[in-house]
This record gives structure tokens, C-alpha cells and sequence, in this order.
């Protein structure tokens, strides 16, 4: 029987989860993989660099509602400051990011 590495509640609550909308989005320069976008969190916006180039258009991610993790630690990705990691599902030759099934602000917590 596979041992499970599970994680505690009080690991979970550590993330910061929440709801932003693309404001804008653009590819990097000199990849393949990566999209540079501009996200609103409702009383704030941020910027996130993710590697979902294969799956989505820039100008199909423009005013999708995406989640994301929000408290990540900063990185530089290709010379980009990346402020968070959105979240998507993924089983190697499809991807589809994680949205709302109802209409909800920005800035809205999950968990």
C-alpha cells in the first residue's frame, strides 16, 4: 500500500487562495511555455508569470477569473517578478485553469 504525504489543516490554512480577474496578458519574450499577466485582486493588482502558453491565447485569458495562490513568496521568472502561481488542472497533454462557476468578485477567498 502507497504511503499518502498528507497535509494538515493547519498547513492548508496557510494558503492564501483567492479569486483575480486577467486585466491583461502577453506573452514572454524568448519562451514558448510562458504568459505574462496582470491580475486584479480587487484592492490590489499583481503581476504572474505562468507556463500555459500551449493551452491558452493571451487574448483568451483578457477577463477570465482565475484562481490563484496570492501569499507564494515572490520569484523572478525569465527577469519577471512573479506574485503568485495560478491554479490549473493538468494531465500532460490538457490543461484548464480553476473558475467560478457563478459570477463572484475579485478578491474573493477560497477555502
Amino acid at each position: 500500500m502507497e504511503e499518502k504525504n498528507y497535509v494538515g489543516i493547519e498547513d492548508f490554512l496557510k494558503l492564501d487562495l483567492r479569486l483575480a480577474k486577467v486585466l491583461e496578458a502577453e506573452k514572454v519574450e524568448g519562451s514558448d511555455k510562458l504568459i505574462k499577466l496582470r491580475l486584479s485582486l480587487g484592492n490590489e493588482e499583481r503581476t504572474v508569470v505562468a507556463g500555459i502558453a500551449k493551452f491558452y491565447s493571451p487574448e483568451e485569458l483578457v477577463g477570465k477569473k482565475i484562481l490563484v495562490v496570492a501569499n507564494l513568496k515572490p520569484r523572478k521568472i525569465f527577469g519577471i517578478e512573479s506574485q503568485g502561481m495560478i491554479l490549473a488542472l493538468s494531465n500532460g497533454d490538457k490543461m484548464s485553469l480553476i473558475v467560478p462557476d457563478r459570477d463572484i468578485e475579485e478578491g474573493a477567498k477560497a477555502g
